[in-house]
């Protein structure tokens, strides 16, 4: 027990060391580029950071096990909206350009709705399968390259004020990337690991592990890269990085699975798809509340509060 602890102590150390060098390398990379923090932050880090949640979708999909492919990137996508936004806004408001509203949130809301309607053809109209195909899955990769090429030929490279932080020399900056996403990957498999050892040593049901600790895990990068980016004051860095990683999860992630091995949803309940396309359209809405133009601290607090209602749902059904 003592040895596990020990190393979920050590495995935290690398994932906030690792957050640290990503957030500060990426700054650096888009005021050298001329690129926003945010088009960064939806890419580079939302990537990054989703190299958790590839891997156990790719292998589950290779195996044929598509509940934990669809399941992995569906609880992925909720934890990173409800609870790390939460978090972040909690500890600093993020603030939201008319991009964000205009553009960036429909977009992920239109890809929430578009997995519904692939994946869930037969629960929502009632023909046709629950399955994510072959096609489907090369219509999604399709769009995530679409995705790419048009977020990084339309930027202004306009940073948010106070965002200022030390530039670096390229090569420096890239290492640092580098540094901090291998950090942030090796530290949340171990933690992960012994997590989940601890857990069993106290006598917790797989069930609560599999929906705590394993999915949390996944998204432990996500969760480390924006409360750093907000102590740093780089709220458009931590919402690039959760729309990022959600839009990554669903056109790369789920996209490439379906190529791999047609994805079931059989086991993929409305109130599962539901809550992921309640935060989407949270997250819209409070673009739009007397706060305009920011996700303060009480929406943070809403945001949490839907969480922990959801996993009190699952944890009971």
């Amino acid at each position: 027990m003592l040895i596990q602890i020990l190393i979920v102590v050590v495995s935290l150390v690398f994932i906030v060391l690792g957050a640290d060098w990503l957030v500060d390398g990426a700054s650096s990379i888009a005021k050298k580029a001329g690129v926003s923090e945010f088009v960064i932050g939806l890419t580079i880090v939302g990537m990054g950071t989703s190299a958790p949640e590839m891997v156990v979708s790719f292998i589950g999909a290779i195996q044929g096990n598509a509940d934990v492919a669809v399941g992995n990137v569906v609880g992925s996508n909720i934890f990173n909206t409800l609870l790390i936004l939460g978090v972040t806004a909690l500890i600093l408001p993020l603030y939201m350009t008319k991009s964000n509203r205009h553009r960036d949130i429909p977009l992920n809301i239109g890809v929430v709705l578009l997995l519904a309607i692939l994946g869930m053809t037969k629960t929502i109209f009632g023909f046709g399968s629950n399955t994510l195909t072959r096609l489907d899955g090369l219509i999604l990769l399709v769009l995530f390259a679409s995705y790419m090429y048009y977020y990084f030929t339309h930027d202004e490279g306009k940073d948010e004020e106070g965002s200022a932080g030390k530039i670096h020399k390229v090569s420096v900056s890239i290492f640092m990337v580098l540094l901090g996403l291998a950090s942030l990957v090796v530290g949340g498999q171990f933690f992960v690991g012994s997590a989940q050892k601890i857990a069993k040593m106290i006598g917790i049901s797989d069930k609560v592990i599999a929906i705590t600790v394993l999915a949390g895990g996944t998204s432990l990068p996500e969760l480390a890269t924006c409360v750093v980016a907000a102590f740093k004051k780089r709220s458009q860095m931590a919402l690039g990085n959760i729309l990022g990683s959600n839009i990554f999860n669903i056109l790369l992630i789920l996209g490439g699975s379906a190529l791999i091995h047609p994805l079931s949803f059989a086991n993929m309940n409305l109130v599962d798809m539901g809550v992921l396309l309640l935060s989407a359209l949270l997250l819209w809405a409070f673009a739009y509340t007397p706060q305009r133009n920011k996700l303060d601290r009480a929406d943070g607090l809403v945001f949490i509060l839907i969480f922990i209602a959801y996993i009190y749902i699952l944890l009971n059904h």
